[in-house]
């Protein structure tokens, strides 16, 4: 509904357009970075309004587009909000620990406080690379591509935030006066915490409601939304993406039952345990190696999910044998995945990022793009892996109830 009504879109543009010169770049990673609630809008919209914006200001257009693709996918786990890969990859988590726990819960928030945290490190991360390495070596823009006109924000779309913004504060009040309070509605009405209450259990139906409501109310202001048959509209057109996502949930899930039935999973996890602990490594070594290997095997396969339905019923067991909860090794998952999405052939946008590259330079190709955003890929992996390994060093939990170690 958010997408159908306009509003991410204007959204984007508002963040983009009203920054300062001197924090341009900084923008256009974060906003790519926080675009990633919205699944590929980021891919489609921001990436080319970055080179846009940079050629409109004197600068070279492929640098600007290089810091929204850094932030759309080298920060793709990165985020301020919870979105749809969240409940996706808890899920699979789940059932991944329950080969050894059969009663394991794990939470679509449960990589919130690390993800969160993450997303300023790795704007000031992509910020530098772009300024730093990419902008001096790309040099002056001598391309045939001429400047385009920044339009503002038309009265209808500023009508339509302000609209938007209203209906969020209402329900974000809603959500508050459930959970703050000490006997809030939402809270568990036996223990009164977080952790097992309606709100977290039911994350997915209030992202659902909250982006409902404000794209409703952004439509109406707007005049982007009619009658309540686009409302309907808008939706049956994001359900009508969610058959490869059918596809793929039946073959994880038979996946994973195959593994629990043949007791595969549980002698991966033992045999697996045992040779990780011969090895002497400590928590952080440990991480930092199922990082790496994240990141080398999405270089060859590039959906998240798909990868983690393969991955979590093997890692998550024998890291749990060894004392670790499935939050942190998903977490230590999720940033293996992200930073080498931008020098990945095999990740779904690729090409288009490539045609959007070729419009300012025609000689321009696959190693093209791969030797531009190669900088970001090893800045993003040490920064986000030292991050990563201070989180552990500190003991913090990576989310709500997800701690380090496993308790009996």
């Amino acid at each position: 509904m958010c997408e159908k009504s306009g509003l991410i879109a204007t959204a984007l543009r508002l963040l983009v357009l009203s920054a300062p010169r001197s924090l341009l770049t900084f923008v256009i990673v974060l906003t790519g970075i926080l675009s990633n609630t919205a699944a590929e809008l980021g891919y489609v919209l921001l990436v080319p309004l970055g080179a846009v914006v940079f050629l409109a200001v004197g600068r070279h257009p492929i640098a600007g587009l290089a810091a929204a693709f850094a932030g759309v996918s080298g920060g793709y786990s990165a985020n301020l909000f919870l979105g749809t890969i969240d409940p996706l990859l808890a899920g699979l988590s789940q059932e991944a620990a329950r080969i050894i726990r059969p009663d394991y819960l794990v939470n679509a928030a449960c990589n919130y406080y690390f993800m969160a945290a993450s997303v300023f490190v790795i704007a000031i991360a992509g910020t530098g690379v772009t300024e730093k390495i990419v902008v001096p070596r790309l040099g002056d823009y001598s391309g045939d591509e001429k400047p385009e006109e920044l339009t503002s924000l038309s009265h209808a779309e500023k009508r339509g935030l302000v609209a938007a913004t209203g209906a969020g504060l209402a329900f974000a009040a809603v959500l508050l006066l459930g959970t703050v309070p000490s006997g809030g509605f939402l809270r568990d009405p036996e223990t009164g915490g977080i952790l097992h209450s309606p709100f977290l259990s039911g994350i997915v139906a209030f992202i659902f409601l909250g982006g409902l409501l404000v794209g409703a109310a952004f439509g109406v202001a707007a005049g982007t939304v009619k009658s309540h048959r686009d409302v309907i509209q808008g939706m049956s057109k994001a359900i009508e993406t969610l058959a490869v996502y059918v596809v793929l949930v039946f073959f994880a899930a038979q996946f994973v039952a195959y593994f629990r039935w043949s007791n595969l999973g549980l002698i991966f996890a033992i045999e697996g345990a045992q040779i990780l602990k011969a090895t002497g490594f400590g928590p952080v070594p440990l991480m930092m190696a199922f990082i790496l290997l994240t990141a080398i095997i999405n270089l060859s396969m590039g959906s998240a999910s798909a990868k983690w339905a393969i991955i979590a019923p093997v890692f998550i067991p024998m890291f749990m044998l060894l004392g670790y909860t499935p939050e942190y090794v998903q977490a230590a998952y999720r940033v293996g995945d992200s930073v080498t999405n931008i020098i990945s052939p095999m990740m779904s946008y690729f090409a288009l990022i490539v045609a959007f590259v070729e419009r300012y330079d025609r000689q321009a190709g696959i190693g093209t793009v791969i030797a531009t955003m190669l900088p970001y890929t090893v800045v993003f992996l040490i920064t986000w892996s030292a991050l990563f390994a201070v989180w552990l060093l500190l003991g913090l939990p990576v989310g709500p109830g997800a701690q380090l170690y496993l308790t009996q």
